[in-house]
């Protein structure tokens, strides 16, 4: 974990072998589950019916238990899903934001075939008040379908720093449609600072290297999401997909209390041969560090994004800013590629 270069072999070409169809699968199924790992706030969303109603609730903060309360009383005309039945059968959810995987998401329990549901019940969040005070409530009403397809019904987001605390009464409030910026993943979770560069076989003398390396330098953050008042404890993690397992893991060291850490950290990657460059991805994730567990705070995905060896695998979405930087590795071999890259829900 120090600042020294790290160096890794990584032989790539094992993931070249063609499997069965059945194969694959589950190989890309166990490889998903690590960028399934941070949930969308509208995850599950197969729905297309417009938002409509409203929620009536309450907020409350218990400073003896240091707990945030969501009381959720109820909805009125909400929209219908089942229109062949004139039914929808809909829950109640809430995220803190920006870090909605920090926190985990709350829910109320499901109320059959109806558009005026009564919950009466309380989504409770162990917190601090001054953490609480830089987050925003987002409520989301849904309809539960028993395949998992559910259907979003629509949000109400709060800023809870300018909310007023002597208000615990239950109000009524408009539902309404997503947010632009949530639909397009606008998010602003911080730049990252780093370098890339592609080292061919031999390029540097007779099997000098002795297989391609790809160089990850890692400068710094900038404007990282405060989880707390002193700042975040943060590192970064690296790995090669589709390989996670911990021959391609590697990490830099915790940067404590700063939102804008400098980490200056090299990392190589061995065993590549040229062509496996169109294949492969390195994901790069920032993390808040805690004792018991870390939390993500945004990510980046370098490579062309188009496939593993003809397989399509949720891993491969990198933006155009990614790909193009990628693409501009491949394109200078043994040349540092300089990059300032948005981190990113994965």
């Amino acid at each position: 974990e120090s600042d020294t270069a790290s160096e890794i072999s990584f032989q790539f070409n094992k993931h070249k072998k063609t499997p069965s169809i059945g194969s694959h699968s589950s190989d890309m199924a166990s490889v998903s589950s690590v960028s399934g790992s941070v949930l969308s706030v509208y995850s599950g969303d197969f729905g297309s019916v417009d938002a409509q109603g409203t929620v009536e609730f309450a907020l409350d903060y218990d400073e003896k238990n240091r707990e945030f309360q969501v009381h959720v009383s109820q909805c009125r005309d909400l929209a219908v899903v089942d229109e062949k039945k004139g039914r929808s059968d809909p829950y109640v959810k809430t995220y803190l934001l920006p870090d909605k995987a920090r926190m985990g998401k709350r829910k109320t329990s499901v109320k059959k075939r109806t558009v005026n549901p009564i919950y009466n019940e309380v989504l409770r969040y162990k917190i601090e008040k001054m953490v609480l005070l830089i987050q925003k409530l987002n409520l989301s009403v849904w309809h539960n379908d028993p395949l998992g397809r559910n259907s979003f019904l629509g949000e109400i987001e709060i800023d809870l720093a300018s909310w007023d605390w002597s208000n615990r009464k239950l109000n009524w409030y408009p539902l309404k449609p997503r947010s632009l910026s949530a639909v397009n993943g606008v998010d602003h979770r911080g730049v990252m600072n780093l370098s890339i560069k592609y080292v061919p076989p031999g390029s540097l003398g007779p099997k000098n290297p002795p297989s391609g390396e790809v160089h990850i330098w890692v400068k710094d953050v900038k404007d990282l999401l405060q989880l707390r008042p002193s700042g975040v404890d943060s590192f970064v993690k690296c790995y090669v997909l589709p390989d996670t397992s911990k021959k391609s893991y590697q990490k830099t060291r915790v940067i404590k209390r700063d939102t804008n850490p400098v980490f200056n950290h090299t990392i190589v990657y061995d065993g590549f041969h040229t062509e496996d460059l169109k294949d492969a991805c390195v994901e790069l994730t920032v993390w808040d560090h805690e004792k018991l567990t870390n939390h993500f705070l945004g990510g980046i995905r370098l490579g062309l994004g188009t496939g593993n060896y003809g397989i399509s695998v949720d891993w491969m979405d990198s933006t155009q800013e990614e790909v193009a930087f990628w693409q501009e590795m491949m394109s200078a071999s043994n040349e540092w590629i300089e990059g300032l890259l948005p981190l990113r829900s994965l």
